[in-house]
């Protein structure tokens, strides 16, 4: 499982009307995407839930690395980077992935959540910790789903949650979720990775 995101910071005075109609025009094209467990279309807007900007930030959960390539390298993709310019796509290799209690519930809301993995500690125990967490958060009530994975690169951790109330019980950044693609998500793997 590979997890992925960009995030499109918009002006404070931004009509986010036009991000909610795109979704809804263009939305739909990745709900049969090969390779593709799940993409949340998700937004933060200014003074909504606490949010201090306005932001389109999708997330993905990737069951192949050539579905991940073909969306980047000839998909949806290039009309994203036409209309709002080409944003860093920032990508983790994954820990965990768990279906939550509320698996069924439309996904209303997204955490997410990045933490720097410090120098100095016992990897294995971090890792542990990140997949213990995704358990954990699967396991709260309203959860739709719950994720962990790691950026070596910039050795940072992230959890990424759905659910289905806009209370979640879970800390970091506080998405809604315009629309959910899942094509693979039954082929997402379960628990832990490796």
């Amino acid at each position: 499982m590979h997890a992925m995101q960009y995030e499109l910071t918009l002006p404070a005075d931004y009509d986010m009307g036009v991000v909610r109609a795109r979704v809804a025009r263009v939305g739909h094209l990745l709900d049969d995407w090969e390779g593709l467990g799940i993409k949340a279309y998700l937004v933060r807007e200014r003074g909504v839930h606490g949010s201090p900007v306005n932001q389109y930030a999708p997330f993905y959960l990737w069951n192949t690395v050539e579905g991940m390539n073909a969306f980047l390298w000839g998909g949806p993709f290039q009309g994203l980077s036409d209309d709002f310019g080409r944003p860093v796509v920032r990508q983790w290799t994954g820990l965990a992935h768990h279906e939550g209690v509320a698996t069924g519930a439309p996904a209303r809301f997204a955490v997410r959540r990045r933490r720097p993995v410090p120098d100095g500690v016992v990897l294995s125990e971090v890792a542990r910790e990140a997949v213990a967490e995704a358990g954990r958060l699967a396991r709260e009530d309203g959860a739709v789903l719950a994720a962990a994975a790691v950026d070596t690169s910039r050795w940072e951790t992230v959890h990424f949650s759905l659910w289905e109330h806009a209370t979640p019980k879970a800390d970091g950044d506080l998405f809604q979720v315009l629309h959910l693609s899942a094509p693979g998500r039954g082929a997402l793997p379960g628990g832990p990775q490796g």
